[in-house]
């Protein structure tokens, strides 16, 4: 049962609860236009604020009265973590633009319920079929240790959107998010959480993805993390596949940034109907099309990888397996540091394809210092140069130009037939 709260001053709020009744939507609770954006401001709210919110998130719609008073951003934001669509009316010219402002659908007529029911049952009724899924899913997994998921995931998102491609860049790290303070991004957005519990009402859809998401220039828009690890409940395994499903008609490429657990713990708790920590990460690399694996290279971070590899394995099956090993530097690994990864990795877990990140502390500092991906900020660095033989040959590796026949300089048919003649 479809339930909506009306927020609207006068006598249109009866009439709007009454044609909304005859669409089977019921009105759980009709209040001053202005009261829904001062309860979700106030942060110390009496009982009857509070009791306003229990409703309005327990709600599906808000029918809200457009005005300057009545909407405020502590209100989106309560209404995308809670999966409640704001459905705005006004007959003032210039709401469109506070709409369009707070990303919300233009406004409809105020004082007409007959016309806003019309519309609602319209945009419950037809269902548009889902877009077309034609993106990648990139899942970017490490094992413990911080090897440098983070940022190999920044650094792949900024170099595939070179090329014009459109880039979702996804934090579903349960454990330590770390997208939005590396990029200098405001962590108490809607981020990825708001587009999980979307999934849960069918209202996640690539526009959506597109209002919730936080633009990182060029191409590239960022779902941030969790700004509290204690909220990993809310990336369910089935709300986490159903936003990355949404994501592949949303962007060309999404990157997913991953933790380092992949442990199924079903059988070490009682509640086995229970949510799971490691959900998210389980979830992201099954449904990725491609697994980015980074390991550091260091004696610990390689046998870190050795040991997590094989769990990865047994989750993907058989999803391609790109391994980085990044921070390359002769002191932890003696000499010749890659033929002694790659004999390592050819060994024990039958890698022969590796690709390397250098050790790159000056163009690393700067991109943390700027809050930007290396390859804005030191292009000509041979940590962007890698990133970018990386993408060039196993990320998004550019097929190669046919084969051109060589053409025939004008008088070599007569040059050659004189030397037939004089041979």
């Amino acid at each position: 049962m479809t339930t909506a709260v009306v927020a609207v001053d006068g006598t249109a709020a009866s009439d709007i609860a009454l044609h909304l009744g005859r669409l089977g939507i019921t009105a759980s609770a009709a209040v001053a236009a202005d009261a829904p954006a001062r309860a979700a401001a106030d942060a110390m709210l009496a009982a009857e604020g509070r009791d306003l919110l229990g409703v309005i998130t327990a709600a599906d719609l808000l029918m809200l009265e457009l005005r300057r008073d009545t909407i405020a951003p502590a209100l989106v934001s309560l209404c995308d973590r809670h999966g409640v669509r704001i459905v705005p009316l006004s007959e003032v010219p210039g709401e469109d633009r506070l709409s369009q402002l707070y990303g919300l659908p233009p406004p409809l007529p105020l004082r007409d319920g007959g016309r806003v029911a019309e519309a609602l049952h319209e945009g419950l009724a037809s269902v548009p079929a889902p877009p077309t899924p034609t993106g990648r899913v990139i899942a970017v997994w490490g094992p413990t240790g911080a090897p440098g998921r983070s940022t190999v995931a920044v650094e792949l998102a900024a170099e595939l959107a070179r090329d014009g491609r459109r880039v979702g860049l996804v934090d579903a790290d349960t454990h330590a998010p770390s997208l939005a303070l590396a990029l200098g991004l405001a962590d108490e957005g809607p981020g990825f959480a708001a587009a999980c519990r979307q999934v849960d009402h069918d209202g996640l859809t690539p526009a959506e993805l597109s209002r919730i998401s936080v633009p990182l220039g060029r191409g590239v828009e960022v779902l941030t993390g969790l700004n509290r690890p204690g909220r990993w409940p809310e990336l369910t395994a089935e709300r986490v596949g159903g936003a990355l499903r949404v994501c592949r008609a949303w962007a060309d490429e999404t990157i997913v940034d991953v933790a380092a657990s992949l442990e199924q713990d079903e059988e070490i708790v009682s509640d086995l109907a229970g949510p799971r920590r490691n959900a998210a990460s389980l979830a992201a690399v099954r449904a990725a099309d491609l697994i980015v694996a980074v390991a550091s290279a260091d004696p610990v971070g390689m046998a870190r990888f050795v040991r997590g590899h094989a769990d990865l394995r047994a989750t993907v099956g058989a999803t391609p397996v790109v391994v980085v090993v990044n921070r390359l530097r002769a002191g932890a690994l003696g000499i010749d540091p890659r033929g002694q990864v790659r004999a390592t990795l050819d060994r024990f877990c039958g890698i022969r394809d590796v690709w390397f990140l250098p050790m790159d502390i000056k163009a690393a500092d700067a991109a943390m210092l700027a809050a930007r991906p290396a390859q804005e900020v030191a292009a000509r660095s041979p940590l962007s140069a890698a990133v970018r033989r990386l993408v060039g040959e196993a990320i998004a590796p550019v097929a190669p130009p046919p084969p051109v026949g060589r053409r025939r300089r004008a008088g070599s048919g007569r040059r050659q037939g004189l030397f037939a003649r004089t041979a």
